[in-house]
């Protein structure tokens, strides 16, 4: 018997699934993976995504006790920070962060101020950690490989697993970003597959093959069975050879520069200016191109 709920929110703009995760005896929740809205023409941010988190939390009386990140996204920036100054909580992630920061502040050349030491987040889990969401017990499990800070959380019989795994006819995520490893992914999502079988997983984005509605919920005897990278039978070999294969085809996302430099500040914007304006950095001929 559960004692949680589990409310998820889909934002169609990045095919990001953030969700809250309730104790039903104490309304204590956490929030994982939230989005604040970027639009990348005009450059405004907007809090879409984020405010229909907000108007769960209160609609059912809920206290934020958690904002928890899977790793520094590349897809879209971080709503957490802009959650906390309205609910609080506290902003955690694992404590390897501090290995991406380090490598972005150079791509970005951050600002001297700028401390690749976590300090930005509230807390940094170590793996294994065990926490409590109300009276529920969670534990934070390090899951590198997409890159190096990934954490899946495992609550109640439920495991978020961020971008590591998708939905079983979409695969998995990719590991050619800096820090990434495709030996490494595979690993540790064998790791999530240990799990008993029965375990839900809820994954952080979706991009349904053509036909199938948006989904965000399997379990892990469903991705033993029917995973189309990393089923049952396929050899670590087997997975890097298509990983790597598979990756060198893949465009970079498209925020994947202006959400980093956001997503290591734990959802912070940049510093403003003097003239009260923030910037986002877009360093340029600095990552490697890809084919259109």
């Amino acid at each position: 018997m559960t004692r949680t709920t589990i409310q998820p929110f889909f934002d169609p703009k990045t095919w990001t699934v953030s969700y809250v995760v309730a104790d039903g005896a104490t309304n204590q929740a956490a929030v994982i993976d939230p989005v604040l809205d970027y639009d990348f023409k005009s450059g405004h941010t907007d809090t879409n995504a984020a405010d229909a988190v907000l108007e769960y939390v209160k609609a059912q009386g809920l206290t934020v006790q958690w904002i928890l990140e899977t790793h520094a996204h590349a897809d879209h920036l971080s709503g957490a920070r802009y959650l906390q100054e309205r609910v609080g909580g506290q902003i955690a992630i694992g404590e390897h962060i501090r290995e991406v920061q380090a490598t972005f502040k150079k791509l970005y050349n951050l600002e001297r101020t700028f401390l690749p030491d976590g300090s930005q987040f509230d807390h940094l889990f170590k793996d294994g950690e065990v926490f409590k969401i109300g009276e529920v017990e969670a534990t934070a499990m390090l899951v590198p490989g997409h890159t190096p800070a990934d954490l899946a959380y495992l609550v109640d019989g439920a495991v978020f697993v961020g971008d590591t795994l998708f939905m079983p006819d979409v695969g998995t995520a990719r590991a050619d970003f800096p820090g990434g490893d495709a030996h490494t992914l595979y690993r540790s999502i064998r790791r999530l597959l240990d799990l008993p079988a029965e375990t839900r997983v809820l994954v952080c984005h979706d991009y349904p093959p053509k036909g199938r509605e948006v989904r965000w919920e399997t379990t892990v005897a469903e991705q033993r069975a029917a995973n189309i990278h990393v089923r049952d039978g396929i050899t670590q070999d087997e997975f890097v050879a298509m990983r790597t294969a598979r990756d060198a085809t893949l465009e970079v996302p498209m925020l994947i520069l202006p959400s980093i430099q956001v997503n290591v500040r734990a959802g912070q914007l940049p510093p403003a200016d003097e003239n009260g304006v923030a910037y986002l950095r877009i360093p340029l001929n600095a990552l490697p191109k890809r084919k259109q």
